[in-house]
């Protein structure tokens, strides 16, 4: 993996507050996301992931802080808006129709029309050129969606945020509950997303998948962020360590860390 240290930031968060009432979900929180990278975010269930990224997408609002794509401040009032942006959420139920086909799923509710007629041939085309480009493998863009493994089904929904041509893709928990050889396809799903440079967000609690495909990895406890680190200079152990026991106070970030090792 690269380490990406140069990547110039596609999104950045800066200081963002959120709270639910008497909760503080987040906490005066920054993350930065370079063009083509693959950041890991790590913490237990409490821990402000899916929080934060529905901030980012406009999902939820912020109660302070600022967020930039491309060095640009935005505001996004829901994830309309940041779609046109070029972020897309995959969240961990896919959002998909068992009852129709994969074709139909990537274009739902923006089939392509000619006149006043759906474009069957356009969407079916079109479908099998987003699934080429990820190199998914499936038997037709006309088989059903419920037929499908949980890992295609992860594929095609994937396809599906694909189609909208995004520069940055936030997956949460994409691999939980999908068997080794799905989650062996997904990851080179992933690392093909990389190559033609979208930028990726993964939320998950298995360090081995994102060691595996990730440059960076960011720890978030209690809504705060408590470590970042690159993964070709870190270890799961260190992860985990921050997991436990890292605090805001001692938060380094990833070239921090790396230039204490180098010292």
């Amino acid at each position: 993996m690269s380490e990406n240290k140069t990547a110039k930031p596609i999104v950045e968060m800066r200081h963002i507050s959120k709270a639910f009432g008497p909760v503080q979900a987040l906490k005066d929180i920054n993350l930065t996301l370079g063009e083509g990278e693959i950041l890991g975010l790590v913490g237990d269930n409490s821990a402000g992931k899916s929080t934060l990224m529905k901030v980012m997408t406009g999902a939820y609002q912020r109660d302070s802080g600022d967020v930039l794509v491309s060095g640009k401040p935005t505001h996004f009032k829901n994830p309309h808006e940041s779609r046109e942006e070029g972020i897309e959420m995959i969240y961990q139920d896919f959002a998909l129709c068992g009852n129709m086909d994969i074709a139909q799923n990537i274009f739902l509710g923006r089939w392509p029309k000619k006149g006043l007629f759906v474009d069957r041939n356009r969407m079916y085309a079109e479908a099998d050129q987003v699934l080429k480009r990820l190199k998914v493998d499936v038997n037709s863009v006309f088989q059903k969606v419920e037929s499908l493994s949980g890992g295609r089904q992860q594929s095609v929904a994937i396809a599906r945020a694909i189609s909208f041509n995004p520069r940055v893709v936030v997956l949460d928990e994409p691999t939980a509950n999908l068997s080794v050889m799905a989650t062996e396809r997904l990851l080179e799903t992933m690392a093909e997303l990389k190559r033609q440079g979208v930028a990726q967000i993964i939320i998950s609690h298995r360090l081995t998948d994102i060691f595996e495909v990730g440059d960076r990895i960011m720890v978030m406890k209690r809504g705060q962020n408590v470590g970042d680190r690159y993964i070709q200079h870190t270890t799961e152990q260190e992860v985990l360590e921050l997991i436990v026991s890292g605090t805001p106070e001692t938060a380094l970030t990833a070239d921090q860390a790396l230039a204490g090792r180098a010292a």
